[in-house]
């Protein structure tokens, strides 16, 4: 998933496994009772819960939150119509991703080809 461009604006995220509800809110300049409110609405949001229900939140988690609230903030989508990027991005995967795939099958036909040759001649 791709960083939404305001991150430059906001904290570096540290090279922690867990952040709190607190750090996050800091991190993603979002107050906590709406990243509780988002929880709900994105279900690509799971926090861990431990201990008297205290929410715990993890790298990926940080970087989702910011690509929703730039959908939302700065893009201007509704909640649904952010849920709705937010899925179409989970489906399409990074041009990136399919290029090596491709490279990939490429090689595998190659290699194919060269053992069935191999094949013929014995």
């Amino acid at each position: 998933m791709l960083e939404p461009t305001n991150n430059a604006e906001l904290p570096v995220i540290p090279g922690k496994r867990y952040f709190t509800i607190g750090e996050v809110s800091e991190l993603c300049a979002v107050k906590p009772h709406v990243l509780r409110y988002w929880e709900q609405e994105f279900p690509q949001l799971n926090s861990i819960k431990r201990r008297g229900n205290r929410r715990y939140y993890q790298r990926q988690d940080v970087l989702t939150i910011r690509s929703i609230r730039a959908l939302l903030y700065e893009q201007g989508f509704t909640i649904g119509g952010a849920r709705q990027q937010m899925e179409r991005a989970k489906r399409v995967p990074a041009t990136e991703e399919v290029e090596s795939f491709v490279q990939l099958v490429d090689q595998m036909i190659v290699e194919l080809e060269n053992l069935l040759l191999d094949l013929d001649k014995a």
